[in-house]
């Protein structure tokens, strides 16, 4: 189970809505994923305009837990207004906060980012803020009062996977909240690799929007993080630099 703050999920996968081929796709790979969060950009949909077809219109609304993110802001100033204006609309006081710093990386702002947290849990949002691998960056949003910390495993729709797991792994050691890795994941094994790093969620919006078949993708991410859940919480057998027999010697038969 996942638990934000006072909510508790039953998926480790949080899925993207946006950039799907078309609106069935779209509508089959939530239903597939079985996730229980789903993301969506404030500023690239009229909330508000019931006549306007979405998804959100489509699902049945109790199912879920819809995840606004402040996805086009570029100060902490524009992210706030984009919470309020999510919360003002009923869907949830849960945030993702995003603000990019560099448009051609795709980047956040480290800055702007702990300026809008700061405001956003004075306001009593629940605050999940998208950040790099920063090590210090992620234990300062915890300290502040983050109720999930969100790093990307490499810039945001690259699909280049995990570029440093070391860093990701010292998030995760040093973090008493959720880790969500948010960004760059590209294929199933990325997926199961965050999860394996001991990571508590992963999510996901172009690897699978952006697959030949959107629905099987889906569904593979979806079994790649709970078999990357159950194999961290087995726990791996330790790396060793020469061969080790599976079976004892021990009572062979010697000819």
């Amino acid at each position: 189970m996942l638990k934000i703050a006072d909510k508790t999920f039953g998926s480790r996968l949080l899925l993207g809505t946006g950039k799907y081929p078309d609106f069935a796709s779209q509508k089959k790979a939530v239903e597939v994923s079985e996730a229980d969060i789903l993301t969506f950009s404030v500023r690239k949909m009229d909330i508000f305009d019931k006549n306007q077809p979405n998804l959100l219109q489509e699902l049945e609304r109790s199912d879920y837990t819809l995840l606004p993110n402040t996805a086009g802001a570029s100060t902490a100033e524009e992210a706030v207004q984009t919470a309020r204006l999510a919360k003002a609309s009923g869907l949830c006081d849960m945030v993702k906060v995003e603000i990019i710093g560099c448009s051609k990386t795709l980047l956040p702002d480290p800055v702007e980012t702990l300026r809008a947290c700061e405001m956003l849990l004075d306001e009593g949002f629940i605050v999940l803020p998208y950040t790099s691998d920063d090590v210090v960056l992620a234990r300062r949003l915890e300290e502040l009062g983050c109720h999930a910390i969100m790093p990307g495993a490499s810039p945001i729709g690259s699909g280049q996977g995990i570029i440093n797991p070391l860093n990701l792994q010292w998030i995760i050691e040093q973090s008493s909240v959720p880790v969500i890795v948010d960004a760059g994941i590209g294929s199933p094994s990325d997926a199961a690799y965050a999860m394996e790093l001991g990571a508590d969620g992963v999510l996901l919006n172009t690897a699978v929007s952006g697959a030949k078949d959107p629905v099987k993708m889906a569904l593979a991410m979806k079994k790649a993080i709970e078999a990357g859940r159950l194999g961290f919480e087995a726990g791996r057998i330790a790396k060793k630099t020469y061969a080790i027999a599976s079976s004892p010697e021990a009572g062979m038969i010697q000819s």
